[in-house]
């Protein structure tokens, strides 16, 4: 076992030991993690920027101590002198490993940076917005009426726009007076009317103020923060973006982050900062992007886990990371922009946060509820919002079940050793012909096939660097309906599965998938721990669903639809053969993209569906998969590939499986996963 400090690169999880004195980039150009460099590591071109994280970190089994890299040098004085360097960061050209390590590599510093792909669905939705502009004509001052300038804008807006009182802060006070003089005592007024809530003068604009203003419909996931800009008077989305969630480098998935606010006194606050610098930052570069000014963004909608909403909010999550998993709040919350850090849009914008369903099913899900709306359905729908930790509902109009399954961040290309996140040369499509067992793919920023004449020149910029999560589940499943992968998991030698592609690997098989080191890149293989990794992800996804189904009394469902970034890019054939999902007519899987999103755009743009979703929540019935007994039968039933016992009626059109199993000296066994599998479609 080695003696060298332990370097662990976030987010793609890669690991390794090296000598004291290693280079960070050095440490990464050796374990293939997307770390740019341009100037060959003399510290001029600043591409390599890393940040260490220090304190106990239970995930990796490392403690990571203030010494852990050398210290500040005078080459990265230098360029933080001329151009400046984020707090916090490193040149990772600079920088030598010292001790234990994790090290995050922040999206600008990646070669292939990430395609968020948390776009905004189009949907129909009724405008009624919480903020609204209103002209109004105050009476002038008169010395046989001595009533305050307040007290007159007061009237005028009751007389004028039947708005019976409002509460205003001091500094929209402090500016009445001046605006009211400029305007010739008529101005605009920005009101928000919030049901259930007083009505609130956010600013005072004089005469007539016709420009635009807009809202933020905010989906904070674990990996990714997407955001959509909506003109508020039209609904029109302006401007979409998304970055990684900053606070990845404490830990991939949730329970890492709880862990890391247990083991580190003030980790939750750092988290907090860590997001908010990041919500910050995104605002910025979507306000830029639409090219308004940031005072004209009045409103903004949130919705996230319930980690992700106790730590966006500044509360310490200790109490979710145990039984029975208290939520300080699950009510929807009203605050305004500045109490949450929220400098880069107007300073009196307001901020609604949807409410969280229990300790483990947050405002995210209840986003998808309001998009998909299960509780309107005649027929049994399943919605799985799939991410780092999937959100599940089941129901119908006679009642909705929710769950959360934590399925960890295999699904996003972390933990697998040619893993990345989805980003322009990734494999993200796979076929593998079950005669030859030889694959072809598809890479983003491509739609040609590997095969197909002209793919070398449409990916000449971006190469073939790893595979994406969409890509690494239709390669486990190719490669069980290939014979390449048993039942249990295991990839077979060549020998077994007839294909030089599988070679030894350690104590196990891998199989290869592309070559590109003749041209100076990379190797490309799935290995065992990578099946393995997507096992348990596949697992505890399709376990979530399944006791949701047992607690609802059914073994089918009639409809099931994929939401999130990632849910929207799963083959839904290569879904069921995995056994991600239970079995179901093909055309009745349908992708609704990033449901959450869209929920948090309906809230936006019309208040009422606010109280809708309150009222919808408060009758939903929450599972917590922790203390249910059946929720470990069906995770090992479903370790399997695609499952070992299937409880689902037989369909029509047929996928067979091979009838393998490479555990030496065992014989075939159809009830680990090596049978029949009959699909419709």
């Amino acid at each position: 076992m080695s003696t060298d400090p332990l370097v662990v690169f976030t987010p793609s999880g890669k690991r390794g030991h090296f000598p004291v004195g290693t280079p960070i980039l050095t440490a990464a150009r050796q374990l293939g993690v997307d770390l740019d460099s341009v100037c060959g590591g003399r510290g001029i071109c600043s591409k390599c920027q890393i940040t260490p994280s220090y304190g106990e970190f239970p995930k990796h089994g490392v403690t990571v101590k203030e010494d852990a890299l050398s210290e500040w040098n005078k080459v990265e004085q230098r360029y933080d002198d001329k151009r400046g360097l984020t707090p916090g960061r490193r040149l990772g050209c600079q920088a030598t490993v010292q001790g234990d390590i994790v090290i995050d590599v922040p999206p600008e510093s990646q070669v292939h940076r990430q395609v968020v792909r948390k776009r905004a669905e189009a949907r129909d939705i009724t405008l009624n917005p919480t903020v609204r502009l209103c002209y109004v004509e105050v009476q002038e001052p008169d010395m046989h009426d001595p009533s305050g300038d307040l007290e007159r804008l007061r009237d005028a807006l009751r007389d004028q726009w039947q708005v019976e009182g409002f509460e205003i802060a001091l500094p929209i006070i402090s500016k009445m007076q001046p605006v009211l003089r400029k305007g010739g005592w008529t101005v605009t007024c920005l009101l928000h009317e919030a049901p259930g809530r007083p009505t609130r003068l956010l600013d005072l604009y004089p005469g007539l103020h016709e420009n635009s203003i807009y809202g933020l419909a905010v989906d904070l996931g674990s990996t990714t923060i997407a955001a959509h800009l909506c003109d508020l008077a039209t609904g029109e989305v302006v401007a979409s973006s998304g970055l990684m969630n900053p606070q990845i480098r404490f830990g991939e998935d949730l329970m890492s982050r709880v862990s890391y606010a247990m083991m580190n006194a003030g980790g939750d606050q750092e988290m907090t900062r860590a997001v908010r610098d990041g919500m910050n930052e995104l605002f910025r570069n979507i306000v830029a992007d639409a090219q308004i000014e940031a005072h004209q963004v009045v409103d903004a909608v949130f919705v996230c886990n319930p980690v992700m909403h106790h730590l966006f909010l500044g509360i310490d999550p200790f109490e979710l990371g145990q039984a029975p998993f208290a939520l300080a709040t699950a009510n929807s919350m009203n605050l305004a922009a500045s109490e949450l850090d929220l400098d880069s849009i107007h300073p009196s914008a307001q901020v609604y946060l949807l409410p969280c369903i229990a300790g483990h099913v947050g405002a995210d899900a209840a986003a998808v509820a309001l998009s998909e709306a299960p509780d309107k359905s005649e027929n049994l729908v399943l919605v799985v919002d799939v991410g780092t930790n999937a959100e599940i509902l089941l129901g119908n109009t006679d009642k909705v079940l929710a769950c959360s399954s934590p399925t960890g961040p295999a699904f996003e290309g972390a933990q697998i050793s040619s893993g990345q996140r989805a980003a322009p040369g990734a494999i993200e499509r796979v076929q593998i012909d079950p005669v030859t067992k030889e694959p072809r793919f598809r890479v983003i920023g491509s739609n040609l096939w590997s095969d197909e004449d002209g793919f070398a020149e449409a990916i000449a910029t971006t190469g073939i660097t790893g595979i994406c999560g969409s890509g690494i589940i239709e390669m486990v499943a190719e490669m069980r309906m290939a014979g390449i992968v048993d039942g249990p998991g295991l990839i077979g030698n060549p020998e077994q599965t007839g294909t030089e592609r599988c070679f030894l690997d350690g104590r196990t098989y891998s199989y290869k998938v592309w070559d590109g080191s003749a041209e100076g890149g990379p190797v490309i293989t799935v290995t065992n721990r990578d099946i393995r990794e997507i096992q348990m992800a596949k697992a505890a996804l399709y376990s979530g669903a399944r006791l949701l189904m047992d607690k609802f009394g059914v073994d089918t469902v009639d409809r099931i639809v994929l939401a999130g970034a990632f849910g929207a890019h799963i083959s839904p054939k290569h879904a069921m053969v995995l056994g991600m999902i239970p079995d179901c007519e093909l055309d009745k899987v349908t992708s609704a993209g990033n449901a959450a999103g869209t929920g948090a755009r309906i809230a936006l743009l019309n208040s009422k569906a606010r109280t809708e979703i309150e009222d919808t929540v408060r009758a939903i019935h929450k599972i917590e998969t922790a203390i249910e007994p059946r929720f470990q039968e069906h995770f090992v039933n479903a370790s399997a590939i695609p499952n070992s016992a299937e409880p689902f009626p037989i369909l029509a059109t047929e996928v067979t499986l091979p009838e393998v199993n490479f555990n030496t000296g065992a014989e075939a066994s159809a009830s680990s996963g090596g049978r029949r599998r009959r699909r419709r479609g």
